[in-house]
Formats: C-alpha cells, structure tokens, sequence
C-alpha cells in the first residue's frame, strides 16, 4: 500500500476522514446524517440549490427526516454546497444520484457520468471513491475506473474505488440505514479493505464480495426477485377478478403455508426508484452478451400494464353507476408509491392521474405525506392534496385507492364515497367499493 493510501487508512481508522456524499435524496442524506451521528465530518454536495439552502437552515425535505435530526448533523460538522470544487477537502466521495431509464426504457447514466465527470478535476491521490447508484454490472470498472486512469489514477495504488449499492427502505420502521446488511465490492483487495473500514463505522454489518460486477449484480437481482413476484401476483389478481375470486383472500391462505410460499401482494404498479427500473438495466446489459432476459421483461410488461387496468376497471365500475369517465370528478387517494412515506418517484398513482386526464376525467389528490404535487421529469400536475372531509368526498363521483396510507379515515370514505375503486385490497366488501 503506497503512502496516500496509507494515510487515508489511517484517517478512516481515526475517524479523521471526511466524507463527500454527492447526491443528498433519498438515499444520500440518510447517510450523511448517519456518518455525521457517528462522529464522521460530511460535506453533501447537490446541484439543487433548494436542497442545499434547506439542509444549511437546519430544515428537511424528506419527512422521516426531521430538523432535529438535520440540526444534530449540522453540530456534528455536516455541510452542504453546490461548490463541486471541495471535492478535494474530502478523502472519500460516495455518489448517490439517480440512474433512470431513458424514453426508450435504456439505462441513463447521465447523473452518474456527469457527478464523476465534475469531480474529476479536483480529484487527488490517496481518495476513495464509492458509487451506490444502481447500475449495470460492469459500470464500475467500465465507466469509473477508465476515467480515473485518464487522468492517472488508478485503484488499488493510488486511490480506491468500490462498489456498494444502497438498501433504503423509505417507511421500514425495523430497518434504518446502519441495520440493513451492506454489500461491497471493490476493484482490488485493497479497495474492498478501504471500502470496509469506511462503511464499517456507519452500518453495522458489511457483506463484502469478490468483485465490483458482483455487488453491482446482487442489487439487481435483488429488485428483479422482487419486480418479477409482483407480477406474477399482478398476473393472478386478474385472472382471479375475471374468475370472481378475492386474490388477497387467497394470497392470505397461501401465506399460511410455513415453507416454500412467500406472499406478496398486488397493486395498481410499481413504484419507487428501483423495482420498476433497476431490471431493464440487466436487460439492456444481458443484450450485450446474446441473451434475452424473457422472464424479466415479461414481469415488466404486467407491472407496466397495471395502471392500465385500474383505469378500465375505473371507467367500467363508473359505467356500471350511469357515468361515463369524461366528465367524471375522480379523487386519487394517495400520490405516494407505498403507504406511509412521501416519496412519489415512479408512482403508479401519477400514471393513473394522467390516463384519466386523456380520458377527459377531472381529477384531484389526496395525500396526507405530499401536500403539493411534486416537479416531475415527466408530469406537470398544478395540483395541492385535497382534504378528506366527508363532504369533499361526496363530491366526487369515483375514489380511486392507490396507496393505502394509515391516516386515511377508511370507514369515513366507505360511508361517504358514491364510489370507490381499491387497488391494496384494503377495504371492507360493501356495494360501492370496487376491487382492482
């Protein structure tokens, strides 16, 4: 081990190293104010200048995390800035962006490419890089480690570089950041020790792996073994509704067998950042090397086809009261992805909004956790969350239950709703509520 190198394990041993986590969303900030809670100085770097201003007023926008929890952080030396040039004062940067998918359902590395194309040029010897953006298995060392050669650095001798993809589960109230088991690869043995020493001091338990190609591959399977379930699950709900057969009466029987059967349950689509993007990047990648991942994309094809089949049970279920969707006022209860968060990224509930507009319906929102309807790439709703009051609800002709959240008031929306339509299989069977 050289002597930068050297001098970065002695640092991260003695807890004198900062950390630079570039990207502070929903899976950056959770670790900044993690290494900050054990004692570790963080710089969080975000091109977003709202982000930035709100962490350094001692405030949040991610409401699981509270003021008090960014105001401890900020005593313990946390800092955020949109000045990419400090990369340099930090000894490891962990990039935390976003890795979509393009129009055409491709990887899009943009944020990544651009983060480390940024950092680059403030970049020294003896700093450890960590990428945790979920990706296809071969970014690392095909699209990192080419560009820190380029510009003569090269892991395992004078910097390191790793792999460790993040495990957040927004509302998991059994499971924070330093509980979840984290996977870590590095691009030599060395990387991986530097790496381990790090992560060590901020989660509890490190599962380290041979290589860069395979941590990045276990996080893909592990969203793959999820987005493939959910369809499977999705594909038997319709076959069960055209059947006439309650799918979560069953899924609760087939949950009593102890071994072989894990239930999971359907709903109107994927959502969060993840599950329904992290499968085409094995697809897109598996192409390269002459296969056709059928059983993934197949899985895709039934999540993607769900908000379809809450509209037409929507337009079927109106049809049924003497209504047709044009024209029709349509409460969607609740914007987030899964119940009891704030986080909307890829909810079925948006897609559902903007089928429904298409049709000619007026549609309107509720949502305890998101007040106002968020900026997204690729909707533009003007829209606040409507309250639950028992007359707004009677005003609607069809409620359509997207996210189950715990503070709605169920039995008011059974007794007041003209309509609604359940896609969580969480109300009670009545006349005017429709499983979809």
């Amino acid at each position: 081990m050289n002597e930068a190198l050297a001098l970065l394990r002695e640092k991260i041993t003695s807890r004198t190293a900062t950390v630079g986590i570039y990207g502070l969303g929903y899976v950056g900030l959770p670790l900044a104010l993690r290494f900050c809670e054990v004692g570790i100085k963080v710089i969080g770097f975000d091109i977003d200048d709202y982000k930035v201003d709100t962490l350094n007023a001692g405030q949040s926008y991610i409401e699981r995390l509270t003021p008090q929890h960014i105001k401890h952080a900020l005593a313990q030396g946390l800092e955020a800035t949109n000045d990419f040039s400090r990369s340099s004062e930090v000894d490891a940067l962990i990039i935390c962006v976003p890795t979509p998918l393009n129009a055409h359902r491709e990887p899009d590395l943009s944020f990544v490419i651009n983060t480390i194309e940024t950092i680059l040029p403030h970049f020294r010897a003896g700093q450890l890089l960590s990428l945790e953006s979920t990706t296809w298995p071969g970014t690392t060392d095909e699209e990192l480690a080419p560009r820190l050669e380029a510009k003569g650095f090269t892991p395992g001798q004078n910097c390191a570089l790793v792999f460790s993809p993040e495990r957040e589960d927004p509302g998991n109230p059994d499971y924070g950041t330093h509980d979840i088991p984290k996977v870590i690869g590095g691009m030599t043995p060395i990387c991986l020790e530097l790496g381990q020493a790090l992560y060590q001091h901020a989660i509890r338990t490190l599962v380290p792996v041979s290589s860069t190609r395979t941590a990045e591959m276990t996080k893909l399977l592990e969203n793959i073994h999820r987005a493939v379930n959910i369809g499977l699950v999705n594909e038997m709900k319709i076959v069960a509704d055209k059947m006439g057969i309650d799918i979560h009466e069953v899924i609760r029987a087939a949950a009593t067998k102890p071994f072989g059967f894990t239930p999971y349950s359907p709903g109107p689509g994927l959502g969060g950042h993840c599950i329904p993007i992290d499968p085409f990047y094995l697809t897109w990648k598996a192409k390269e090397y002459g296969i056709n991942t059928r059983f993934i994309e197949l899985a895709g094809e039934i999540n993607h086809y769900m908000p379809h089949w809450v509209v037409q049970k929507t337009a079927d279920a109106l049809n049924d009261h003497g209504k047709s969707v044009k024209g029709s006022r349509i409460l969607v209860l609740g914007l987030a992805y899964k119940k009891n968060i704030d986080d909307s990224r890829e909810s079925p509930a948006v897609e559902i909004m903007e089928l429904l507009l298409h049709k000619g319906a007026i549609v309107d929102y509720t949502d305890p956790h998101i007040p106002t309807f968020p900026k997204k790439r690729d909707y533009n709703f003007d829209l606040k969350s409507v309250a639950l009051t028992a007359q707004n609800i009677a005003s609607y002709d069809c409620l359509i239950l997207a996210t189950d959240h715990d503070d709605f008031d169920y039995d008011m929306l059974q007794n007041q709703a003209h309509l609604i339509v359940d896609t969580r299989g969480r109300l009670q069977k009545q006349s005017n509520v429709v499983p979809a």
